[in-house]
């Protein structure tokens, strides 16, 4: 309960924070992946050895190997940056020079077609079949036309201009696998806080969130090309200001918007471009992406990720990612193969394949030399509610005793919650309220931004009666880790016997496992896009879902080892520098 006052105490420090900005500074609590402001932070491989000299962790020659493989990497990228950097110049000077051209070529286009009358005869004809175009069959292509002056112009600005800038080749990322437990994520973590100061464009994804940011971007992409704008609209500033008649300026409009049109048909490429736009774009540089427990857990998943993280990799992004099999070993369901395939190259073509070969849940063993696991309270019986209770109070009155009820946060999609308690960062909630209700990983990320200390209570032993509850509640512990939240919690049974099973039978049953999906009333994909609809696993309703069994027995070892690692002083400590919740102040303190 003493690291829950220190984190309250940090809070109330940062909250007070006023004019004296310069001289406050945040202590690094978290000892394998320091995130403060300084710069030079030390590699993965300096750190893994200082907490092993420290006896917080135990030396793993696996772990040595990734962490060395890490460091190696760290090594290049200050060199690659520059690189990035020199080539987003010359980028930049080619498209100015390109469009500069291509308005040129234009422009001698229209000042023909102007001088040729029976040219705007054809024209007005065209105008005409538009306007009556939607009678046209539904089968019927258009656009063949813009189609081939499209292609000759650009083949002309190719001998002009010169093709785009090559990208300086990138340093290969490492895709690190293994059990659970192993210290892929901590690697991971080490690896990327080292970066901090050397490469502007940084992103750090578990699987969870970044499908729900995918779905987001899609939504919106798709919600912006279904919206039809008159024609005039789309008229450029530089158009309405060429010495032209209205008939050729629309001309003009429309060979731009085909342009547009070419650019953005395929939206995975589109959304890929997004993952790095946080406010900085004229920031240009390299681009790492670290990715957290990589699955193909469906058809759209392993699309997706396959558009996207090939863009990313041709476009010189670097991406560290962990996962618990190999790449080849992920679709072992046999989904969309040949998409799949194309996943599976791109990755070991741009990635060090690295094992991590222990049998040794690590986090247990953090736990076993570490103090009692206080913040896990069970059974449910009077002593361990009276100390829950005790526990939520106490932490309320250090904030004030002001306890919110029904406040409300913002979720992905537009949607909101509702919280029932909550006070200053801290909130509570029972089982049943975040798990027997259609809720799902973009409900969890709002709750793990906002509260940086949860309290949950009547947690049951998890059966094949409740399994959805089971698998929302491993999708929240997720996100509670992921975001770094203290988490406070009151259980029927200890963290190892909760995913055990009841007189009811076990959870699941690997023999007799079915496959199972979830559809929303039939609706195709681009529907679901198009209404921005989340279902109960936070991605668009109509995802099917396919888990096997033996991807749901990773999930459950996850859940259990995370829990684990929760109630250490290694994960507590660390909390009030890690989470978004003490980040956004700490910013915020910056500015003044």
């Amino acid at each position: 309960m003493r690291r829950i006052w220190n984190l309250l105490s940090k809070s109330k420090q940062l909250a007070a924070f006023s004019s004296s900005a310069s001289k406050f500074r945040v202590t690094a609590f978290r000892s394998y992946c320091d995130q403060s402001n300084r710069q030079n932070l030390p590699g993965p491989l300096v750190q893994y050895k200082s907490l092993v000299d420290q006896g917080k962790l135990q030396y793993d020659p696996y772990q040595e190997s990734v962490a060395s493989e890490l460091e190696s990497l760290l090594a290049r990228l200050e060199q690659y940056e520059k690189d990035m950097e020199e080539y987003h110049v010359n980028l930049a000077n080619w498209e100015k020079q390109r469009e500069n051209e291509r308005r040129r070529l234009l422009m001698e286009e229209v000042e023909l077609h102007q001088k040729d009358e029976d040219w705007w005869k054809r024209l007005n004809n065209k105008l005409t079949e538009r306007w009556a175009s939607r009678k046209r069959p539904a089968n019927m292509e258009s656009g063949v036309g813009k189609w081939v002056s499209y292609l000759k112009r650009e083949k002309k600005l190719d001998s002009l201009v010169g093709r785009r800038p090559t990208a300086p080749p990138a340093p290969k990322g490492l895709y690190i696998y293994g059990n659970v437990g192993s210290g892929k994520t901590m690697l991971m973590d080490m690896f990327y806080s080292s970066t901090k100061g050397i490469v502007k464009h940084r992103k750090r994804y578990h699987f969870h969130e970044a499908m729900l940011r995918i779905n987001e971007h899609m939504h919106k992409i798709w919600k912006s090309q279904m919206e039809e704008k008159p024609l005039q609209s789309t008229v450029a500033g530089w158009i309405m200001s060429l010495p032209f008649d209205m008939k050729a300026k629309e001309w003009l409009a429309a060979e731009e918007r085909y342009k547009q049109d070419m650019q953005i048909k395929n939206i995975l490429p589109a959304v890929a471009d997004k993952f790095f736009l946080d406010g900085e774009e004229n920031e240009k540089g390299a681009s790492i992406l670290c990715f957290d427990e990589i699955q193909t857990v469906d058809v759209f998943a392993i699309v997706a990720l396959s558009g996207i993280l090939s863009r990313l990799l041709s476009s010189g992004t670097i991406i560290v990612a962990t996962s618990n099999r190999a790449p080849s070993d992920l679709n072992e369901a046999g989904m969309q193969k040949e998409i799949f395939q194309k996943l599976v190259s791109k990755l070991e073509d741009h990635c060090e394949k690295v094992l991590i070969g222990s049998e040794i849940d690590y986090r247990r063993f953090i736990a076993q030399k570490s103090e009692n696991q206080v913040h896990f309270l069970w059974p449910i019986e009077k002593e361990a509610i009276n100390e829950f209770e005790k526990k939520w109070h106490d932490v309320t009155s250090r904030l004030g005793g002001r306890i919110v009820s029904n406040t409300t946060i913002s979720v992905m999609f537009g949607r909101t919650l509702e919280v029932p308690e909550s006070v200053d960062g801290v909130a509570r909630f029972t089982f049943e309220y975040l798990c027997g209700r259609p809720l799902g990983a973009a409900d969890y990320i709002a709750v793990a931004e906002n509260f940086h200390t949860v309290f949950i209570s009547d947690i049951p032993v998890m059966s094949m009666r409740i399994r959805d509850k089971a698998r929302r509640f491993i999708t929240l512990i997720d996100e509670l880790y992921n975001h770094h939240c203290c988490l406070c919690c009151l259980a029927s049974s200890s963290i190892d016997e909760l995913f055990q099973g009841t007189e009811e039978g076990t959870l699941f049953d690997l023999e007799s496992f079915q496959f199972e999906t979830e559809i929303d009333g039939g609706k195709l994909r681009r529907n679901v896009l198009a209404e921005g609809r989340v279902s109960s696993a936070g991605a668009p309703s109509s995802i099917t879902s396919i888990l096997s069994g033996q991807e749901e027995l990773f999930a459950f070892h996850r859940a259990v080892s995370r829990l684990i690692e929760m109630q250490t002083p290694l994960y507590l400590d660390g909390v009030s520098n890690f989470h978004p919740y003490f980040q956004r102040i700490y910013k915020q303190s910056q500015q003044l």
